[in-house]
């Protein structure tokens, strides 16, 4: 049959096959071989994308061109489908027969352009992982604009349909602008680090495995399988970026990151390593950005240089009781070879940069990271952990990558001097939060509705912050939107949202609602708490049927929804059951603690201790360690299992305090003795105020002439928490009444925006001014509009490194001009512009006791510094002002000098690596002439050259009190002293 009829016969499949998935990727990807191979014009592609309009109607528009086109184009559209359509996808389609095979176009061209559109299919794959950098190159050389960056970086498009827009709006800008791309191209080929050098053909066995490989991890990848993958959402659909960062300790740290980067070179700090982690709290989305990662690499969309890919999840892990060796390993619990398995493992040994593992969860992991057990061969056999242990530190496999996920407090220091680089996933932006809900519901009013509950509730939008609440409260939005008993504040009323949800959902028509829901599934609830809270105290996350049936959960139980099946479990004998998160089945234990009648009057103490955990565990001692097998003899015993994890007890206690909280005692009515939830609470009280307690007597003794200051450990932001949770204002108060300290450093702690909020309603009730130094932590917009609460208590803020942007100033400077102790304030490394320089004036006119402003390294200009002039003319107090690292120039430095001519209270002026030359030189001359007070000024990495320095040297003539200045002149960084006469002897010096 002619390809022409074959196209016109199966049109119905060709359109349910691009587009049954509700992606619009296949499309695209056989739209750009068309248009390399030529088939198509750029008009042809003009009219089959159209903005806004339906896949159908797209993927229509597409098949009325290529028909009438004849023959050849129609043998190359399904060549086309034959390499861009999934295997399972062909299953219905005749695609064989074809006989054009897709490849990449003999280049006769003579254009940019037409070399752009020619290798159309290569170029979306390269500049995926590199849209930032391509575009930095476009701006710098003139051709694009920053409304031209937003249109190609929106939210909604995947990392495929950035690059490709970026590829239109470059063919629109012209030949100049496409020779700029073709050059980016270029230079980042020649500077990656070739992971597949090599030419190699793999044996035909090997590609054979791979196509079943990538059709096993497609079908595990292409629905959203975290919570559930209950709502059979599309991945493609529903997956929202989260925040990607480099860990502290990495150098040349540049923000935000590409999924592609993660097994690039940025950030490599140990050469010699091949694992890279993952490491994120729980909630904030390290499944799903596996699951991602390995849709893309299954699409052939992303991570082209791994021939192989195999992903494990430790959870399921935890239940292999046998000793296997890593062959067993990637074919028994990833894909089975059907035939030549020898050879092809020898292949994967052979060639280990072709090789990618993924290891989901390495802190749902029995066992406790150790490097005591060594091997080396891959043939041998041993437990489980020691293989996964093995091949993190390159014993074993050496040189196939490896991915980790795990939350931070599970990976201690043995296991990072193994690690090539860590990566930190931070949850969502706000932006982010935006495009999840957009994306989670079909209907944009309820979207719009459920963003303005957000808006109008900021304590709930800083909890969106993390992917897993922005799920519940996307889920719930019917409660939300006609919640009727009081706002959302914390993570409890959240997870009681869903609860109410899931319980009411699954009730008969006239059953009970309103304040006696729980009561009316209280059996339920306590058989799943109790479920819960031994399968924590056992490291237990994956149940038997005869787990179930030990805590009495039912069938009725089960079809709540917040047990799932487990899937791919090597037992097939009886079903296995999973929470359907982690966070859920903490819940449920909490529930559990505060409603069983069995609960022990010492759990709720040994929850909050925290120390000894191994020794007092939780769980029943008839509770067995995850998993039941056929074999009783199989059976993991307690002593072998790790320490109950931190974490998760953390959360569970976090939890309790919620449900223990006034505000819920309603709830609990005729489901638990009145008394019995008041001692509880009083349990609670103690050991919140014990634990407060503990980490102030450990604040040292301040050094004579130095403030009082408390580092505080990351166990004080949990207990910080766990007080937000009860909303007990009495309770924050008493817990803060005996700190006493003048500077609460809270650095490297990952505060985001709930954290903020804890933060603030504990910290507003301390009697006296502190200076409260979060730097290098992930507050944003949104942290810092929770953080107002409690800025009258604060005397000066640091917020280093906190991704502010000027929209998160405008509401802090509107706050901190209302408070009379406020009077420093440090932002260096963020994300502000011009835009923030007119409130930063406002408030140096307001407050004339202001003592402390630092901006640096911002994309300040010539503009802001000439806002800030505007308050500097008129403010009598300020002392210090840092502007390094900015875009200020001449033009800036002339503003600022004029304004400050005459002070009579600065005493360090910073304009380091500000492009300042010889003008601004002898602006600042004046300065040095004329101010009575300033003693320190710098000016190193600028342009000033031996002219400039000459101006600096001779206002110092008039000027007794100046102690130095800093400034560079032939590439050395120079100090002039300027208390003594002999300093202009120096500076003669300095001129040579």
């Amino acid at each position: 049959m002619f390809a022409q009829e074959l196209v016109l016969k199966q049109r119905t499949e060709i359109l349910d096959a691009l587009c049954s998935s509700g992606s619009a990727e296949h499309l695209e990807r056989v739209l750009d071989i068309l248009l390399a191979q030529g088939e198509l014009v750029w008009e042809d592609y003009l009219n089959v994308q159209v903005a806004g309009r339906a896949l159908y109607t797209n993927a229509r528009q597409l098949l009325n061109l290529v028909h009438p086109k004849g023959v050849s184009t129609c043998e190359l559209f399904l060549s086309a489908l034959k390499q861009v359509l999934p295997e399972v996808q062909q299953s219905g389609l005749t695609l064989s027969g074809c006989s054009l095979t897709v490849g990449q176009k003999e280049e006769a061209q003579n254009t940019p352009s037409q070399t752009l559109l020619a290798r159309r299919p290569n170029f979306v794959n390269k500049l995926q992982g590199c849209i930032d950098g391509a575009l930095e190159a476009l701006v710098a050389s003139g051709h694009f604009s920053s409304g031209d960056c937003k249109e190609v970086q929106l939210p909604v498009h995947t990392p495929s349909q950035q690059a490709r827009r970026l590829l239109d709006h470059v063919r629109s800008k012209g030949e100049s602008a496409a020779t700029v791309l073709l050059r980016f191209i270029q230079q980042t080929q020649e500077c990656e680090s070739p992971l597949n050098q090599e030419t190699l053909t793999p044996p035909k066995e090997a590609l054979k495995y791979q196509k079943k490989l990538i059709s096993s991890v497609s079908a595990h990848s292409f629905f959203l399988s975290t919570y559930g993958g209950t709502s059979h959402m599309s991945l493609d659909d529903i997956y929202t970026e989260g925040e990607l960062e480099l860990a502290q300790h990495c150098p040349n740290m540049q923000g935000p990151l590409g999924l592609e980067d993660i097994v690039g070179t940025t950030g490599t700090v140990n050469e010699d390593a091949d694992t890279v982690l993952i490491s994120g709290e729980a909630g904030s989305g390290k499944s799903t950005l596996l699951q991602r990662l390995h849709l893309l690499w299954a699409q052939r969309a992303a991570f082209h240089d791994f021939l192989f890919l195999f992903p494990f999840s430790c959870r399921k892990l935890n239940a292999e009781q046998r000793e296997l060796s890593v062959q067993e390993l990637l074919f028994q619990h990833c894909c089975w070879p059907d035939r030549q398995q020898e050879e092809i493992f020898q292949f994967i040994v052979d060639h280990p940069h072709l090789i990618l593992f993924t290891f989901d969860g390495l802190d749902e992991l029995k066992q406790s990271f150790s490097d005591e057990h060594r091997l080396c061969c891959p043939t041998q056999q041993a437990p489980v952990h020691i293989l996964l242990f093995n091949l993190i530190q390159g014993s074993l496999m050496k040189g196939v990558w490896k991915v980790v996920t795990s939350r931070p407090e599970a990976v201690g220091p043995l296991l990072k001097k193994h690690l090539r680089k860590e990566v930190l996933l931070k949850g969502f932006s706000p932006s982010a939060v935006d495009c999840f809900v957009r994306k989670h519901h079909s209907d944009p009013t309820v979207a719009a509705k459920v963003l303005q509950s957000l808006q109008a509730n900021t304590a709930l939008l800083g909890l969106c912050h993390n992917p897993v609440l922005c799920w519940i409260v996307s889920r719930c939005h019917t409660e939300l939107l006609g919640c009727g008993e009081g706002s959302l504040l914390t993570m409890t009323d959240v997870y009681l949202m869903i609860l109410q949800n899931f319980l009411q959902h699954q009730s008969a028509p006239k059953s009970t609602v309103g304040l006696g829901w729980i009561q009316e599934h209280l059996k339920t609830v306590l058989h799943l708490g109790q479920l819960a809270f031994e399968g924590l105290g056992a490291t237990c996350y994956i149940f038997s049927s005869t787990d179930l049936e030990t805590c009495g959960v039912t069938e009725k139980d089960i079809c709540m929804g917040f047990l799932i099946q487990t899937k791919d479990m090597l037992s097939t004998q009886s079903k296995h059951y999973e929470f359907l998160h982690v966070t859920i089945q903490c819940f449920f234990a909490a529930l559990y603690i505060i409603l069983s009648s069995d609960t022990q009057r010492s759990t709720i103490p040994k929850l909050f201790e925290m120390q000894g955990v191994s020794e007092t565990c939780l769980c029943c001692s008839f509770f067995r360690a995850c998993l039941t097998h056929d074999d009783p003899q199989g059976c993991v015993e307690a002593e072998e299992a790790r320490a109950v994890e931190i974490p998760n007890l953390q959360i569970t206690a976090m939890f309790v305090c919620g449900l223990l909280s006034q505000r819920h005692h309603h709830l609990w009515h005729h489901c638990c003795p009145s008394a019995t939830i008041q001692k509880r609470v009083n349990q609670v009280s103690r050991c919140l105020s014990k634990g407060m307690q503990k980490h102030f007597q450990s604040i040292p003794q301040p050094v004579e002439g130095e403030k009082k200051s408390m580092h505080a450990m990351p166990g004080f932001i949990w207990l910080i928490k766990c007080i937000y949770e009860m909303q007990e204002g009495k309770i924050a108060k008493d817990a803060v009444s005996k700190l006493e300290v003048d500077h609460l450093k809270l650095t490297y702690c990952n505060i985001g925006p709930v954290e903020c909020t804890a933060l603030a309603f504990v910290l507003q009730h301390l009697r006296s001014p502190v200076g409260l130094e979060l730097d290098n932590n992930s507050v944003g917009d949104v942290g810092v509009e929770q953080l107002l609460p409690c800025m009258h208590i604060c005397n000066s803020l640091y917020l280093r490194n906190n991704n502010i942007t000027d929209e998160g100033i405008s509401r802090l400077i509107t706050k901190a001009i209302q408070c009379d102790n406020f009077r420093k304030i440090a932002l260096f490394n963020n994300k502000l512009t011009d835009a923030c320089t007119q409130h930063f004036s406002l408030l140096l006119k307001t407050k004339q006791n202001f003592l402390a402003l630092r901006l640096g390294n911002n994309n300040i200009t010539a503009e802001g510094a000439r806002q800030l002039a505007e308050g500097l003319k008129v403010n009598r107090s300020l002392q210090h002002l840092g502007l390094w690292g900015n875009r200020i120039g001449d033009a800036g430095a002339v503003a600022l000098a004029s304004a400050l001519e005459h002070s009579k209270s600065l005493l360090w002026f910073s304009l380091v690596g500000n492009g300042v030359g010889n003008a601004g030189a002898c602006a600042l001359a004046n300065i040095i002439k004329n101010s009575t007070s300033l003693e320190e000024l710098w000016l190193t990495e600028n342009c000033i050259t031996k002219t400039g320095v000459e101006y600096l040297i001779q206002a110092l003539e008039y000027n007794t009190h100046m102690k130095s200045i800093w400034y560079v002149i032939s590439n050395q960084r120079l100090r002039t002293k300027a208390h003594s006469q002999s300093a202009l002897g120096e500076c003669g010096d300095v001129k040579r």
